[in-house]
């Protein structure tokens, strides 16, 4: 009878929601992070010191950019810049290394699954997190950038959310790129995407800079789309190509987020 009452009492439980499972997702990251929030200093800290040496420190040396028909200050032309390249390091960090531990060597995954949580699940938790991390350090990166006095439009009230938006878009790609992975090594791929991303998506110069075909493939990487719509919510020069670099941010992270939850159904489900 208690084995009857058991198998009854266990068949009750009622699935969780997929929101109730990406709260759970997330404040179980919480509660590890939280006695290490020193490693969040890194991903903040990275861009704030770009900004004044380069930002404001070259900036003497330089008088105003272009940029959509306006002349602006090129410590303003700077930081918009940097508060994309701090949520797409935030995203990186969290979506590869942490998630390549926890895939290969903690096994979190496989005990997860050993719960009423899906791949779904998981896929929509860590890159939640994942997301949170970068915009975290983008909304400490826009206080910086007020207290500077870099904020020259009220549009800016929308950069956070497009930062969210950045850190959604990388966070799911490269949680998926994760997944193929087999040894640390293959994290070398990963920085020699990053660094040219980060040199050469208009962060420091104007798209003009780049002629014919390599201003084309500029435009069309990702980081550039998210730069581009930073810079044109905090300077105000909000144009259709704010609403391209939405649509396209948005549709990679929903590929992306596709793609995760297809890699890990076939790693820890066969």
């Amino acid at each position: 009878m208690s084995g009857l009452a058991g198998g009854s009492a266990y068949s009750d439980v009622t699935p969780l929601t997929s929101w109730q499972a990406l709260r759970l997702l997330v404040e179980r990251n919480y509660i590890v992070y939280r006695q290490a929030w020193k490693l969040f200093l890194t991903g903040f800290l990275e861009p704030v010191f770009y900004l004044l040496s380069i930002g404001i420190g070259v900036g003497q040396l330089i008088d105003t950019f272009e940029f959509n028909g306006q002349a602006i200050p090129y410590a303003e032309f700077v930081a918009p810049a940097m508060l994309a390249a701090s949520a797409f390091n935030g995203a990186l960090l969290d979506s590869t290394y942490n998630v390549f531990f926890k895939l290969k060597y903690d096994k979190l995954y496989d005990q997860m699954l050993a719960t009423p949580l899906s791949t779904a699940d998981i896929a929509r938790g860590e890159i939640a997190w994942g997301q949170l991390r970068g915009g975290s350090y983008s909304a400490a990166f826009l206080l910086v950038m007020a207290a500077l006095g870099l904020i020259q439009s009220w549009w800016a009230l929308l950069a956070l959310p497009a930062a969210l938006l950045i850190g959604f878009a990388f966070s799911a790609v490269f949680m998926a790129a994760t997944t193929w992975m087999t040894s640390w090594q293959d994290f070398d791929k990963i920085t020699l995407v990053q660094l040219p991303l980060f040199l050469f998506s208009a962060t420091f110069f104007p798209i003009t800079a780049f002629d014919g075909w390599l201003r084309w493939v500029v435009e069309v990487t990702p980081l550039y789309r998210g730069v581009v719509l930073c810079r044109e919510l905090t300077t105000g020069a909000v144009s259709w190509a704010s609403a391209v670099s939405v649509v396209y941010l948005l549709v990679m992270g929903i590929v992306g987020l596709v793609i995760v939850r297809k890699r890990l159904e076939s790693l820890l489900l066969t």
